[in-house]
């Protein structure tokens, strides 16, 4: 499955994205042929605890679609298309003006013990991880990240989703910025303190023991969480 990763930040970090916005947003991109389902990520409403706070707050909005193929996702993201509208503001206020970023990635799912939410479930919180790179050697850095980091991730308590994404290459026509982060990761919590509290579990200290093994790489990583809306097709 191909991931496509749009981000929408502000500069000033003062911006926020108002829900009818973000609904307008959800209903557009619904409508995109051949996506089979889209993300939507937006920031905390409140802070909460994590090891990583001094990244910063993050994007103001972000999307994630997915689709079942390349060729499908490199239709969606042609000149003319609505997600060429999108990375312009598609005539919304909130949205213009914003630096704008997108990348097309695999999708490489993991398991986890329990993936469902428990019933009324209203705030689903993701944390949004990317490594801008680059590696000294590609194959060793992904070999080494998924034969031993998705299964430290599992044991994180109550974690619902595990997806790690690479590099693959891409064509597309989107007047927004082109970026090839050598990696991005995603772990879904029921909710931002269930995420703030497999944070602060012993599972951390195993993840950062790793981290240390890692084969050589430049450029960092930054780690956000933000609430998740799940946008279903609303194509007739």
């Amino acid at each position: 499955m191909i991931s496509l990763f749009m981000t929408f930040s502000d500069p000033a970090g003062e911006r926020r994205i108002h829900p009818d916005e973000i609904a307008a947003v959800a209903e557009l991109v619904g409508s995109i042929p051949e996506m089979t389902e889209n993300l939507l990520f937006t920031p905390l409403e409140q802070s909460v605890d994590h090891p990583y706070k001094a990244d910063g707050s993050g994007p103001v909005f972000a999307l994630q679609l997915r689709f079942p193929d390349l060729f499908a996702c490199e239709a969606a993201v042609d000149r003319g298309s609505i997600l060429a509208s999108l990375a312009t503001g598609a005539g919304h206020s909130g949205l213009t003006g914003l630096d704008v970023t997108h990348q097309v990635m695999l999708t490489r799912a993991f398991p986890v013990d329990v993936a469902a939410h428990p019933a009324g479930t209203t705030t689903p919180c993701s944390y949004l991880v990317h490594y801008p790179g680059p590696a000294e050697d590609m194959n060793a850095w992904n070999l080494h990240y998924l034969d031993h980091h998705p299964l430290i991730m599992r044991t994180f308590p109550n974690v619902r989703q595990i997806e790690i994404y690479t590099r693959i290459d891409w064509v597309d026509r989107l007047p927004s910025q082109r970026v090839e982060h050598m990696q991005r990761n995603k772990l879904v919590f029921d909710s931002p303190q269930a995420l703030a509290h497999a944070l602060g579990s012993d599972v951390i200290k195993r993840m950062r023991a790793d981290f240390v093994k890692f084969p050589p790489f430049a450029g960092g990583n930054k780690h956000f969480p933000m609430l998740t809306r799940v946008v279903r097709p609303n194509r007739r």
